[in-house]
C-alpha cells in the first residue's frame, strides 16, 4: 500500500508563499505522475499541477506563473512552490500520484489526505 504524507501547508496573507511536500511512501513504488488537486469550500476538486517523470509540469490557468511544481524521483516526492498566494487558492490540497508497487503491478491512484492552506487578504 502506498502512502502520499503530506506537508506545508498553513495560514498566510495575501502575496506570501508556502511550499508543499508530498512523498509516496512504501516498500517499493514507482510513482509515474505526481501532483497537487486543491478543492475549495463548496467547490469540487480540481487540478492544480501534474507531471510525469520526466515531463513537463502542468498548471491549471489560475496558477500559471505564480505555482511551481518540482519532482525528486529518487524520493518519490513532489514539490508545489506557491507564491503571490491569493485568497481565492484558500482550500485543501491533495497530494496524487499514479503509481506501481511492483514490476507486474498496474498502476493505481493514490490520494494523500490534504493540507490546509487560507489565505487572508
Amino acid at each position: 500500500q502506498v502512502q502520499l504524507v503530506e506537508s506545508g501547508g498553513g495560514l498566510v496573507q495575501a502575496g506570501e508563499s508556502l511550499r508543499l511536500s508530498c512523498v509516496a511512501s512504501a516498500k517499493w513504488v514507482t510513482a509515474n505522475t505526481m501532483g497537487w488537486h486543491r478543492q475549495a469550500p463548496g467547490k469540487q476538486r480540481e487540478l492544480v499541477a501534474t507531471g510525469t517523470r520526466n515531463g513537463r509540469p502542468v498548471y491549471a490557468d489560475s496558477v500559471k506563473g505564480r505555482f511551481t511544481l518540482s519532482r525528486d524521483n529518487s524520493k518519490n516526492a513532489v514539490y508545489l512552490e506557491m507564491n503571490s498566494l491569493q485568497p481565492e487558492d484558500t482550500g485543501v490540497y491533495y497530494c496524487h500520484a499514479r503509481a506501481r508497487t511492483g514490476f507486474a503491478s498496474p498502476e493505481q491512484d493514490y490520494w494523500g489526505q490534504g493540507t490546509q492552506v487560507t489565505v487572508s487578504s
